[in-house]
């Protein structure tokens, strides 16, 4: 598997594809509230298989000094084979390489154990985010 940090109009369409896939078909997340305003101002990730075929997706953000993950989500043919994490240590590796010392996210109430491997630890009571129940989830860097 191959992890890019997306450059180019292809990639950035193949990363699209992968949340369209898992956030929309699968989760029923409606299309405008997937593909939002943020697009522009993001990072986006997009994972490869050994065919170079997009298999996951991610996008990074800064606010307030704090990088924000959101967006992780790899294509079920892909899931329990280490794509995840993959797309998650290369965005902790830039959110490294940008200075920033503290991580968060919101993430879906099931991928939490998952999360939590990574070191991430709950933040928040649950909420609702497109009507899927999630908690933010905070990791230091440093």
């Amino acid at each position: 598997m191959n992890i890019k940090i997306v450059q180019t109009k292809e990639e950035l369409e193949d990363a699209y594809f992968v949340r369209k896939k898992v956030f929309i078909e699968e989760q029923n997340v409606p299309a405008e509230e997937e593909i939002d305003e943020f697009e522009k101002d993001a990072t986006h990730f997009v994972l490869y298989n050994d065919e170079r075929s997009p298999i996951g997706a991610g996008r990074f953000r800064i606010l307030d000094g704090i990088g924000k993950v959101e967006r992780i989500c790899v294509l079920s043919e892909g899931r329990n084979k280490g794509a995840g994490a993959l797309i998650m240590k290369a965005i902790e590796s830039y959110a490294a390489d940008k200075g920033i010392e503290k991580l968060k996210l919101n993430g879906q109430t099931h991928a939490i154990p998952f999360y939590e491997k990574l070191h991430y630890r709950v933040a928040s009571e649950e909420f609702l985010d497109a009507g899927i129940p999630h908690k933010t989830m905070i990791k230091e860097l440093k």
